[in-house]
């Protein structure tokens, strides 16, 4: 009995270890680091002392702080609102110093631009900024974005994520659950 004992514990050991490797190589969990990436700046955040144009890296210009970064390979769905519900509790939290970036994500570095320009337009965002990776295909390598997600979001606070979310379709996007994480990070 206590050897098929052992070797039932065995095997959903292994079975738990492979479905955490397997899920780790798909993108970011909590608790993991975030990375700097390089990104150009297209438009929203008029205020943040970066022209449109400029290529930087706004994770490393964050630093520590509470973030919300939005990787969009789809702008219609549910992406708006939550741009809109970020814009506002970046507002609204500026004590806290949290902050928000959407970077889009596709093959044509010019059509990716001239989205990022009619989205921030769209969403009517004032403080987050919209920019294009400079690995615009793929994004940020470290952050292990599914090449199938129209949509990721990765809310960090003090360099680690929170939590983080890939939907297939920008329909998925759930408002309310990332919204929710956002309030946890500023904790």
């Amino acid at each position: 009995m206590s050897r098929i004992l052992a070797s039932v514990c065995a095997l959903a050991l292994f079975t738990v270890s492979a479905v955490h490797a397997e899920e780790s190589d798909t993108c970011l969990k909590s608790g993991d680091s975030i990375g700097a990436f390089y990104v150009v700046k297209v438009a929203g955040a008029e205020d943040d002392q970066v022209e449109k144009g400029e290529k930087l890296c706004y994770r490393c210009r964050y630093g520590q702080r509470p973030m919300v970064m939005v990787f969009a390979r789809e702008t219609e769905g549910n992406v708006g609102k939550l741009v809109q519900e970020i814009d506002a509790a970046v507002a609204a939290n500026e004590e806290a110093q949290l902050k928000g970036l959407v970077t889009m994500l596709g093959k044509d570095e010019s059509k990716l631009k001239s989205s990022a320009n009619k989205f921030a337009s769209k969403t009517g965002a004032k403080n987050i900024p919209f920019v294009v990776a400079t690995d615009h295909e793929a994004g940020p390598s470290s952050y292990k974005i599914a090449e199938d997600a129209a949509v990721t979001v990765v809310v960090a606070a003090n360099s680690e994520v929170v939590a983080s979310h890939s939907f297939k379709t920008a329909d998925q996007v759930d408002v309310a659950a990332i919204m929710g994480e956002v309030k946890k990070a500023l904790n």
